[in-house]
């Protein structure tokens, strides 16, 4: 089997959906509305879908890892972006250095927990 995959994109749920509507709009994803209570967040090529259903096991054992470029930067960006202020149920966890790499944490307001790492060169 060969794959040509040209994206992957998961699909979130939400306990308050217009509430991460705003804080995913907030990280700097660009929302396309698909229907009143269904989403796609993009940056470039990279893509998720937001759903407003909320089942309290699945989305607090939901993690997204996002591969950054430069994880020192991306952290001071998102700690630029004051989100825990903003968003109450919001986290954001410093950067952690690990044998494979180094990733900082974030959580939205709904309990899913972003992972974003940059691997060892």
């Amino acid at each position: 089997m060969q794959h040509k995959i040209k994206s992957i994109r998961p699909f979130i749920g939400a306990k308050d959906f217009e509430l991460s509507r705003s804080f995913y709009r907030d990280l700097g994803f660009e929302e396309i509305v698909l229907a009143p209570n269904f989403s796609v967040f993009k940056t470039s090529e990279t893509a998720f879908y937001l759903q407003d259903y909320y089942a309290k096991e699945w989305i607090e054992n939901t993690m997204i890892f996002l591969e950054v470029d430069d994880v020192d930067r991306y952290y001071a960006e998102l700690l630029a972006l004051k989100l825990p202020e903003k968003y109450s149920e919001s986290k954001l966890i410093p950067i952690q250095n690990l044998d494979w790499g180094r990733e900082c944490f974030l959580h939205d307001p709904s309990g899913v927990l972003w992972h974003f790492g940059e691997f060892k060169k």
